[in-house]
């Protein structure tokens, strides 16, 4: 029995699916003529697109193709009967068009524009047989000079021909986050090709450089040492430990030039071998012949180049440390200078306020939490629809971040301060130029044992030793050198502290405890031979040094001193005695210094019971945090999941992703199922990393039933709110209504802001350049030193990103957006898309005060009462009013 099949399919034309024609031209005639019938009877693209079984973006790009092929064929044919002697006018009755049509058909300049994307593909073609994989992502087209949509045009046509279009993900060095790469292959290259080739994806042109002139990964030039015999020791019984890390250079040598600072932390090189580590100032009392005089604790038997540390086997980062750019001044490595450690964050850790009464640590919560009620409702009140859901994205996520983390608001007039030794100085008493003479101040070290590491000094800017050598620091305090020995043991290599005025006895503090005077980690606990290091290495005796192998579980110290922070955390909270507290705080001793100088640390837990007091406060000998303090920003790993959920529209059918639950305001992720074989060869679920607090909903749940972590727990609960609260906004709140009117009024202004986004837009290819090269260099350093511990790993990260970004160019310029700018973005003047793209390359502050009504600025009653509250808490009428967003004088005024 015969019978007839109908031949449809969801691409096609009639009965017949695309490409069952006999040419190019016909199936692209037939696939225009169709979709455009569709369109006249009033079918919308995106409908369109569904029923043909493609996305909007591909159905736009196929008819880009068919358009430009078939003007490639029409000029083709033109160009054939013009060559026959044929007119213009006897061709466009030949073709079915009129003279000027013809005459547009046979005009290289508009055939040429008409070709644009065959051109790219052509040009693209090229650069792959080049360079093998490209970089086709955001920013590229600004490069090529030429639009999106023809970019998206030419990779399609190179598709079509076999070329492969992939995504992969490199880790943001500075973020933590993932950046995607569209890149470009040629045919038959598999993903996971692509993939282990990654670090080897080029740009389309040559603007990052494939060298760096001989200098090393991090862009560092050849390091230049100073003789030993340059430099005299001033050893522990002649007052170096008094000063232990300060190293003072003679005044006038050029190699050893501080320019117009007073102190930096720095790196020496000495006699190619070795180097200096600590802060370096000017001294006016050098013996005849040395340059540096380095103070140290070590005794006279010590030989000279012990005291000095060894250079790192890696000669691109010899010193272990982050180097700042430009930051090598002839034998000077600058790590930070004066001016430097001003710009570090300065809010109240929960490590500090958990040891402080449950009431000032309500009370900086509360000011941190009614700050950012004040800024959400200044939010929710801005007029542009744009910029409103960008500020709320960015509050929300801020609003998450601080509920892990938990810091407080700051302290009236607290800082960051590096420290300095003026022997001169009494035991209480400090050199503070950025504190009033006479005032009482409290210093904070983080982190430190309790309040008994905490000393309590008042301020003596008068003192000549010090006004000599740092008069007017700006970020720098000095102190006797035995008021370090109370900060748990701090020294002057880069220590820095939390100095805050103690006025009213806010902050507690207490005597230091008797079991720690004179507790000399390195006599109690020296290493023996054999003996394995809490880096994994093993310690010879005869040498005194250590020998690494290879380790699978290497116990590096910042893992141990973690541990050891919690337990001292937890204790504290739990009401430990004081006996218990001088325990853990000596072992915790033991650990930062066992690394630098090998100490039996393990020896130090048994002695100092550390596995009773965990059985006791944290529920077992091998148990960890207990507290929601110290389990917070724990890490907890979830299974891998991606953000977003898919969901169905029961009235359309359509599935669409969904980021946020419109109900609640919550984010919305979706488990991907993933999996891999490990090394053992078993298949487990690959996860991510997150943290406790995050992904907890009752922060109660982290608690152990204390005050002061309910307190804390209030707090959290109520950050989560608000971000919830902010993004629930940020789906409400409707887009800005688009004017063509608007457009064609400010055409200057539109042109304008284009060009600036154009030319943030060339940043992107730059940054991705630089994050693929950082990525490069880090790789390779952790598979020459496979234990690097995270702090090694995070020094390195920054190094490399900082070179990579100079190598490859990239730098962000914020767009400035003017008067008659902002009044047609204000009228619709630019898209939803464009404007979302210029906030994102602008300076958000800006583009908040901008869109600000106002009203905002003026004293409402919460802004009032808000002031009036941080006021009779000690803030300065000039730290009210940048918090509150106000003049100082509105200040004044309204707490009168």
């Amino acid at each position: 029995m015969s019978f007839i099949k109908h031949y449809g399919t969801p691409r096609h034309s009639g009965r017949y699916p695309w490409g069952s024609g006999d040419n190019s031209e016909q199936r692209n005639k037939s696939f225009l003529g169709y979709v455009k019938k569709l369109q006249d009877e009033g079918i919308s693209e995106v409908d369109i697109a569904a029923g043909m079984g493609m996305k909007t973006t591909d159905l736009r790009t196929r008819k880009s193709i068919a358009k430009s092929e078939l003007r490639a064929a029409a000029s083709a044919e033109a160009l054939r009967y013009k060559e026959k002697g044929m007119s213009n006018i006897a061709i466009g009755k030949r073709m079915g068009i009129n003279e000027s049509s013809v005459r547009s058909l046979l005009d290289p300049a508009i055939q040429l524009r008409s070709d644009i994307a065959v051109s790219t593909a052509k040009m693209l073609r090229e650069i792959i047989d080049k360079k093998g994989l490209i970089d086709v992502g955001a920013g590229v087209e600004t490069h090529l000079g030429i639009s999106k949509p023809k970019l998206n045009t030419a990779i399609s046509l190179l598709q079509e021909e076999g070329y492969g279009l992939h995504y992969v993900e490199v880790q943001q060095l500075g973020t933590g986050k993932n950046t995607t790469i569209k890149v470009l292959s040629p045919p038959k290259t598999e993903y996971k090709e692509v993939f282990k080739n990654r670090y080897n994806i080029k740009p389309v042109d040559d603007f990052a450089s494939s060298h760096d002139g001989g200098k090393s990964f991090y862009g560092l030039d050849p390091i230049k040492s100073v003789s030993s015999d340059s430099i005299s020791i001033r050893y522990k019984e002649d007052g170096g430990s008094d000063k232990d890390g300060v190293i003072e250079l003679r005044r006038g040598v050029s190699d050893l030039n501080l320019g117009n600072q007073k102190y930096a932390q720095v790196r020496i090189g000495v006699d190619g071998t070795h180097f200096l580590k600590g802060m370096a100032i000017y001294s006016d009392n050098m013996p005849k012949g040395i340059d540096i005089i380095y103070n140290s604790n070590k005794p006279k038997i010590t030989p000279k180049m012990s005291v000095f540390k060894e250079m790192k086997d890696d000669p691109d980062n010899p010193f272990g440390s982050v180097i700042k750019r430009d930051g090598q001044r002839g034998a000077l490595n600058i790590v930070n200078e004066e001016g430097d450690w001003q710009t570090w964050s300065r809010n109240l850790s929960s490590q500090v306020l958990s040891k402080q009464s449950p009431a000032l640590a309500k009370k900086q919560l509360d000011l941190d939490h009614g700050l950012r009620v004040e800024d959400l409702d200044e939010i929710s009140s801005l007029t542009n629809p744009v910029v409103k859901k960008a500020l709320l994205k960015s509050f929300s996520d801020d609003a998450d971040s601080a509920a892990v983390h938990l810091k407080a608001a700051a302290l009236p007039r607290q800082s960051i301060k590096i420290l300095l030794p003026i022997p001169s100085m009494k035991e209480n008493e400090i050199y503070a130029p950025s504190f009033n003479n006479g005032e009482s101040v409290v210093l904070i070290r983080h982190p430190h044992g309790g309040i008994f590491e905490i000393p309590e000094l008042r301020v003596n800017n008068k003192n000549p030793e010090a006004n000599k050598i740092m008069k007017n620091a700006i970020d720098a305090v000095g102190i006797h050198p035995k008021v370090a020995e109370k900060l748990s043991g701090a020294d002057f290599d880069g220590d820095t502290v939390l100095v805050i005025p103690n006025r009213d006895k806010l902050i507690h503090t207490a005597p230091t405890l008797k079991a720690l005077k004179n507790f000399n980690t390195k006599e109690a606990y020296p290493p023996y031979d054999g003996m394995t290091t809490i880096d994994g290495g093993k310690y010879d005796a005869k040498t005194g040094k250590v020998e690494y192998e290879k380790r699978a579980n290497p116990a590096p110290k910042q893992m141990k001193m973690g541990d050891v922070s919690n337990l001292i955390t937890d204790m504290t909270i739990k009401g430990a005695t004081t006996d218990e507290i001088a325990r853990a705080v000596k072992h915790s001793m033991v650990v930062i210094d066992s690394e630098k100088h090998h100490l039996n640390y393990k020896q130090s837990a048994i002695d100092n019971g550390i596995a009773a007091l965990k059985k006791k406060y944290q529920g077992g000998e091998r148990s960890g945090a207990s507290t929601l303090i110290s389990r917070a920003s724990s890490e907890q790993r979830v299974d891998f999941r991606i953000e977003g959920k898919k969901i169905l529209n029961p009235k359309t059918g359509k599935i669409r992703r969904v980021y946020i639950d419109p109900k609640t305001g919550k984010k919305l992720f979706e488990q991907t199922g993933e999996s891999f074989v490990n090394a053992k060869g078993k298949t487990v679920t690959k996860t991510t990393v997150s943290t406790k607090m995050a992904e907890i909903d009752d922060a109660l749940k982290l608690s152990s039933g204390t005050k002061i972590e309910s307190i804390y727990a209030e707090y959290a609960n109520s950050l989560k709110s608000l971000a919830n609260k902010a993004r629930k906004l940020m789906i409400e709140t409707p887009n800005l209504v688009y004017s063509p009117s608007a457009k064609e009024t400010y055409a200057t202004e539109v042109a304008s802001l284009k060009a600036k986004l154009n030319v943030a837009y060339r940043n992107k290819p730059h940054e991705r350049q630089a994050q693929l090269l950082a990525n490069k260099i880090v790789s390779a350093k952790k598979q020459a030193n496979p234990d690097l511990d995270k702090s090694d790993l995070k020094k390195i990260k920054g190094q490399a990103l900082e070179e990579a970004r100079v190598r490859s160019g990239a730098k962000k310029q914020n767009i400035e957006i003017t008067d008659k700018e902002w009044a047609a973005i204000q009228l619709g003047a630019i898209s939803n898309n464009a404007l979302s793209q210029i906030i994102a390359n602008a300076d958000i502050d800006k583009i908040k005060t901008r869109a600000t009504p106002r009203t905002a600025y003026k004293m409402t009653d919460a802004k009032v009462a808000r002031a009036k509250a941080m006021f009779s808490a000690g803030y300065t009428s000039a730290e009210i009013a940048g918090a509150l967003g106000v003049s100082a004088t509105s200040i004044q005024e309204s707490i009168k």
